[in-house]
């Protein structure tokens, strides 16, 4: 039962990230994922920046609905879920698509989610992410 849920939230935490119809509704619904106390990390090579739910997903809906961005989507490649107790984690791979500027591109990377049970259910406390770059790179 705790890995459906926290399977589902790690889908529906990348659904979220695809530009096109119905991405306000989605971002919109990102929140509820979170407890309102949740930290999200960006590395990627620079000093970590950590964002609030509403700092992380301001930008993110910006460039998702602003018309630069085009055909992107964002999905888990595979990971892991470990759960004990109230808390859990999953750790894995995730792929990113899109054109930018009219200009293809990919990219991969790794993020880890963090989760806690509340009275709710299963709601992500935090989140990192590193993609790669010269240097770092996924086996």
């Amino acid at each position: 039962m705790d890995q459906t849920a926290l399977q589902d939230l790690v889908r529906r935490f990348f659904d979220a990230f695809v530009s096109g119809p119905d991405c306000d509704e989605r971002l919109d619904a990102l929140p509820e994922l979170f407890i309102p106390q949740a930290v999200i990390v960006r590395t990627c090579g620079t000093e970590p920046l950590a964002y609030t739910v509403d700092e992380f997903i301001a930008p993110r809906r910006a460039l998702l609905t602003g018309g630069a961005l085009t055909d992107f989507r964002e999905w888990a490649l595979d990971g892991r879920i470990d759960v004990f107790g109230d808390v859990a984690h999953w750790y894995g791979a995730y792929a990113k698509e899109g054109r930018q500027d009219g200009v293809a591109f990919t990219g991969r990377g790794m993020k880890t989610i963090q989760f806690v049970r509340t009275a709710a259910g299963w709601r992500i406390s935090a989140a990192a992410w590193d993609d790669e770059r010269p240097g770092v790179v996924m086996s």
